[in-house]
């Protein structure tokens, strides 16, 4: 078990606005109990069939199965500025370090175009399988999210649709798949993700029976294990500043244990790519990591996080 709460959103996916109001406000209420204590919480009741995180699971093991110059084949490189592709181990850094992991980001299905992490995704030809398992995923996890959102309006005083109606009318969706080998026994530094905290509004995490997540409360750090048809929800920075920190965004880091493989399947939902972003509500230094005020829209804050993601990709383009 863990010590984050197991909260059934069920009755924020209903379709009877007016039969199950008090419903969604119980609902409502953990998640804002969750969201001010940890900004962590289990999403049950999700409606999400379990095929289809079997089906990506099965593809993404057969991808990571194959020899590395095939995967590079759909390397990032070639996904210009779309930001698409596979990564090796070490490639991607978290504070300045490299991971130990090696992955591949995807994002909104899109024809090319001028934007930065905009436009067709790369998939492998040797697993083709992957396509539509990636494609349907992120349909059916954008529509949880858009759900999960309208229980933190709710949670926030708002109308259920505040969100959906404007910052995530159009939302930036961004996907990414990770391999972790296991971390070496005698090396307690190596991390496979790094303390962090997310960009944006909502992360909803599928994670394999391996475990290795870690979040750090005002108790210290504990465990996020794999609960059987659950993700784990975690709110980002974008939603901790509209909140004024009332909600918090918190830090949080992989090591993989377990000896085995493990994969994850982080799915971020954030604002729209033209939204306002406000203003942080810390004063400079105060967080973490250091992160200082920042104006302008949404996808000016977020280009300028993935450029320290990798450093030398982001320089090329």
């Amino acid at each position: 078990m863990s010590e984050l709460p197991v909260i059934d959103v069920s009755p924020l996916l209903a379709t009877d606005r007016g039969a199950s109001d008090l419903a969604k406000r119980v609902v409502a209420e953990a998640i804002g109990e969750a969201c001010r204590e940890s900004g962590f919480f289990y999403v049950s009741g999700h409606g999400v069939p379990p095929e289809l995180p079997r089906r990506l699971d099965a593809a993404s093991r057969r991808f990571f199965a194959l020899p590395e110059e095939v995967k590079a084949e759909i390397a990032m490189e070639r996904g210009g500025k779309a930001w698409r592709g596979f990564f090796p181990v070490g490639d991607e850094l978290t504070s300045g370090r490299p991971d130990l992991k090696e992955g591949i980001y995807f994002g909104a299905e899109e024809p090319p175009g001028p934007l930065p992490l905009h436009g067709p995704n790369l998939f492998p030809a040797q697993v083709p399988e992957l396509r539509d398992a990636v494609l349907d995923y992120l349909g059916t996890m954008t529509a949880l999210a858009q759900a999960v959102m309208s229980g933190i309006a709710l949670s926030l005083g708002l109308d259920e649709d505040y969100f959906r109606s404007g910052y995530t009318a159009q939302p930036t969706v961004l996907f990414r798949i990770f391999h972790y080998p296991p971390a070496p026994p005698d090396d307690p530094d190596t991390w496979g993700v790094g303390e962090h905290t997310d960009y944006g509004l909502l992360t909803l995490l599928l994670q394999d029976a391996n475990g290795g997540l870690q979040v750090r409360t005002p108790r210290g750090w504990i465990e996020a294990p794999p609960l059987e048809n659950t993700f784990v929800c975690n709110i980002g920075d974008m939603l901790d500043k509209l909140t004024g920190g009332h909600y918090r965004s918190t830090p949080h880091r992989v090591r993989n244990r377990s000896g085995n493989e493990r994969l994850s399947f982080p799915f971020f939902f954030d604002p729209g790519w033209d939204s306002e972003v406000p203003p942080l509500p810390y004063a400079p230094g105060r967080r973490w990591d250091g992160q200082v005020d920042f104006t302008g829209t949404y996808g000016e804050y977020l280009l300028s996080k993935v450029s320290k993601v990798f450093p030398s990709l982001f320089g090329r383009l």
